[in-house]
């Protein structure tokens, strides 16, 4: 069973962790890079990963805008190291409509009954889709064995991104802002959490995707590639199935 949050020791000191937008010219470049990062994951396609995952269940949630063909390029890279790898089943993400907490209620009941019958589980979520993983597994910590969220900027807000004016264009509402919110989110899970982030980032501030403290089960760790190209850069595949790997090896 998994530490609850009451038998957690005290967070570290908290540290400034300045955020800001990207520069418009790395923005303006994402999709160039993007692209190129394309080009290397297809000529990797043909190395076929280590089989480390056993058959784990691991459920992959997509960024704002996007759907599951996004990470499919990462679905399918975990599935050939032998893990049970999912899409989360939604379609397209537009953001969470209404009561923000009973909406992810409702996710919560629709992805276990994808994962059944597997009873643990990991959460890998990529931008807008990592707070979905971390809110899932605060409400599962008896089931998540860990959470991978890539380029998720849960220690930051709409202001640290420039994907704000999409947001309330899909869910026709602003994205919440408010101080408790805000803190409540940059709070990791009680499960092993790993944030994966990139001083390359165009869409949302590298420092607003790291820990502002010494979380005891949460770790930050660099990678370098773009925000679009997440989803199938050959550094985030290897990445996160060694995550995933080494946390299984770890539980045994």
């Amino acid at each position: 069973m998994n530490a609850t949050p009451s038998s957690l020791p005290a967070a570290g000191p908290s540290r400034p962790v300045p955020s800001r937008r990207p520069a418009l010219s790395l923005l303006a470049s994402e999709p160039l890079r993007a692209t190129l990062e394309a080009v290397r994951a297809a000529a990797a396609w043909r190395d076929a990963p280590r089989a480390v995952g056993g058959g784990h269940t691991v459920v992959l949630f997509p960024g704002l805008g996007t759907d599951g063909r996004t990470l499919w390029p990462l679905r399918r890279h975990l599935a050939r190291a032998g893990f049970r790898a999912l899409d989360w089943g939604q379609g397209l993400n537009t953001g969470p409509r209404g009561d923000v907490q009973a909406w992810l209620d409702d996710l919560a009941e629709r992805v276990a009954k994808r994962a059944a019958p597997a009873r643990e589980l990991s959460l890998v979520g990529w931008s807008l889709g990592g707070f979905y993983a971390r809110e899932l597994a605060k409400r599962w910590p008896d089931r998540v064995q860990q959470v991978v969220t890539i380029g998720t900027p849960f220690n930051g807000s709409v202001d640290d991104t420039h994907v704000g004016w999409l947001f309330r264009l899909l869910s026709g509402q602003r994205a919440p802002v408010g101080a408790d919110l805000r803190e409540r989110l940059a709070e990791p899970p009680p499960v092993p959490t790993v944030s994966l982030y990139s001083r390359r980032d165009g869409v949302v501030a590298w420092q607003a995707c790291r820990h502002a403290r010494g979380w005891p089960l949460a770790r930050d760790i660099e990678v370098e590639v773009s925000h679009l190209g997440m989803g199938w850069a050959p550094e985030v595949l290897d990445r996160v199935t060694r995550v995933l790997a080494g946390r299984r090896e770890a539980t045994r």
